[in-house]
């Protein structure tokens, strides 16, 4: 498995939730994988988008549950007990390695043989916070990103490579539910056209632009900058829980004035106060842009309309044409 921790794990309240599990009674661990008449796959899912391709895949075979709950920021969470038991129960349990430690031990404890690994499906690329640029008289030090070491698990911000996992969860599904197999296929391929159409308008959209550096909170969009030729120009690492340095907040606010950024993005789940302060230093304004890691309690969006909200906003901040 690929490191690609992105904090500390928190396992030392792990065996207290395994103790407290067994006081729930027995669990379906390893479940069968024959399911019986009328009865759906149970499929458990890390955060959203995870969730979203799963529910997208498995239709009206699958049943879905989200550990993440909405407003919720998914990389460092701690299970209940309850969670743990769904997990365990689980016929299939959807997660990143790495991306979220707690979710990587109680797969580890209770659902070896029951989990995907989405990462295993794409190519990954390293955790870096840019790539091919340097801002005059910054520091040689490892930037955030590059401290954190391994992969980066972002990889639904690839459209493509989310349509890759689209297809393995497919192939997944169809061996938990046989009979439900022709279905799995032909949901994920519809998927797949959905998730094209997406690609091709990014493409167009971000095909002639004076700029292609994006200043980011964190290292959230190594992917979508490597698909989509930017450049990814981050204040902190993979985790957006760890606080930048004085040294690091310099470098980043030299390199917006070199690339002359207009834009300094925020994002939702975290607090916007280090790229509002970036953005004052430089003199440009700020825009949300959504990782798409957890949707906000209440909201009517989806993966596929909230990356086109991405889009529109990446193309004024970009002067794209």
């Amino acid at each position: 498995m690929v490191d690609m921790r992105p904090c500390g794990a928190h396992r030392a309240g792990f065996a207290v939730l395994a103790s407290a599990l067994a006081l729930l009674g027995p669990t379906a661990c390893g479940s069968s994988p024959d399911q019986g008449a009328g009865q759906k796959v149970n499929v458990v899912a890390g955060f959203y988008p995870l969730q979203f391709v799963a529910e997208q895949v498995g239709g009206d075979r699958a049943s879905v549950t989200n550990l993440a709950q909405p407003g919720a920021e998914p990389h460092d969470m701690e299970l209940s007990p309850s969670q743990v038991a769904e997990i365990a129960d689980a016929n299939l349990v959807v997660y990143i390695a790495g991306f979220q430690p707690a979710v990587d031990e109680a797969v580890k404890q209770e659902a070896k043989d029951s989990s995907f690994d989405a990462a295993t499906a794409v190519t990954l690329i390293d955790a870096t916070a840019g790539h091919g640029h340097e801002a005059a008289g910054a520091s040689p030090e490892p930037t955030p990103a590059e401290e954190d070491g391994g992969k980066d698990p972002h990889i639904w911000l690839d459209p493509t490579r989310l349509a890759t996992i689209a297809d393995a969860l497919a192939e997944r599904l169809a061996t938990a539910d046989p009979a439900g197999a022709a279905g799995f296929r032909e949901r994920a391929a519809a998927l797949k056209g959905r998730l094209t159409e997406l690609d091709q308008q990014y493409q167009q959209g971000l095909k002639t632009c004076q700029r292609r550096e994006i200043v980011v909170s964190h290292a959230a969009f190594g992917y979508l900058a490597d698909r989509y030729d930017l450049d990814q120009i981050a204040i902190t690492g993979i985790s957006p829980e760890v606080e930048p340095t004085p040294q690091r907040l310099a470098e980043v606010a030299a390199e917006a004035k070199e690339h002359g950024a207009t834009t300094i993005f925020f994002e939702t789940l975290v607090s916007p106060r280090v790229a509002e302060a970036i953005a004052t230093e430089v003199k440009a304004r700020t825009a949300m842009l959504d990782p798409i890691e957890g949707l906000q309690p209440g909201s009517t969006d989806d993966y596929l309309s909230v990356m086109r909200t991405n889009l529109a906003t990446l193309k004024p901040a970009l002067g794209c044409t």
